[in-house]
């Protein structure tokens, strides 16, 4: 038996959150109801993701959704949109929604709260990326 033939679990989406992310999440869904995230692929703020009221950010052909974060506590779950120009540079990566201290942009409804989201990442595996129809 090969490496190839072993059974691997893939993710089902191309995004997933760190605890400390979905604690916040389920906060800031209490104060302003579903969210949703978006990540663009400008400068500055534009390279964290922005997290809005869900339906105040509107996307459309410019953008891809990557997936929905599922988060314990909440009953919906949160999606996530990316640039479609930014998807491009990022499409073999799995990213991890995780909050840190700083200052978030005016725009994220995390700004007043001391933090602000960050994405981490990591190139997929070669089954990942199969799964996901990049090879």
């Amino acid at each position: 038996m090969t490496d190839l033939d072993e059974p691997v679990e893939v993710p089902q989406t191309r995004v997933g959150l760190t605890p400390a992310a979905a604690g916040l999440l389920v906060t800031l869904t209490e104060r302003h109801g579903p969210l949703m995230f978006h990540q663009s692929g400008g400068c500055c703020d534009g390279s964290s993701p922005m997290c809005y009221p869900d339906g105040d950010f509107l996307t459309g052909d410019a953008d891809i959704h990557l997936g929905d974060l599922t988060v314990p506590g909440l009953e919906r779950p949160v999606p996530f949109w990316m640039s479609v120009s930014q998807y491009e540079y990022w499409k073999h990566t799995y990213l991890t929604v995780d909050v840190v201290p700083g200052r978030g942009s005016g725009f994220s409804v995390e700004a007043p709260e001391g933090v602000r989201f960050l994405i981490r990442s990591r190139l997929m595996t070669d089954h990942e990326a199969r799964a996901f129809g990049l090879v």
